[in-house]
């Protein structure tokens, strides 16, 4: 029986936390990228305000993903050398949680300064970001084992 008190064991148990947590960052930044996509080209200033809502919870809900993934990285596998599949979903993961910092970084610099044209700049980053979100995910699930194999 599993002490429910047991950190360790709630972190790298099957479902650990990091594959729970990830989906909010992801849906986050997605949504906020589509909004911000249609706020531009319907100049809706309701639909900007949500973008800039979503992709500043997808920043903040990325540090948590990110550091659950690190300690799940350190108790499975005791810290060993990365390399392969795990090691690209590091990477791949990390670069995608500072892109998603740096997309909210120019919105709210954008709205700080009233300059539409940075927030125009940050729709090809938010496509950019995207695909490097599903690249990422779509590495997490082989690991996972839900794509196969893991």
């Amino acid at each position: 029986m599993v002490n429910p008190f047991d950190l360790k064991a709630a972190l790298t148990a099957k479902h650990a936390q990091h594959v729970v947590l990830i989906h909010f960052p992801l849906a986050l930044f997605i949504a906020g990228a589509a909004f911000d996509f249609v706020a531009h080209w319907t100049k809706r200033q309701s639909l900007a305000a949500a973008a800039y809502c979503n992709l500043l919870v997808a920043a903040v809900a990325s540090v948590p993903a990110m550091i659950t993934g690190l300690l799940a990285w350190q108790w499975q596998l005791e810290g060993q050398r990365l390399k392969g599949t795990l090691l690209l979903h590091l990477l791949l993961g990390v670069s995608s949680s500072a892109l998603i910092c740096l997309v909210w970084f120019m919105h709210w610099n954008g709205r700080r300064r009233q300059n539409e044209a940075l927030r125009t700049f940050c729709l090809p980053l938010e496509a950019l970001t995207a695909g490097l979100l599903a690249l990422t995910g779509h590495l997490g699930g082989f690991l996972s084992g839900v794509n196969g194999a893991g």
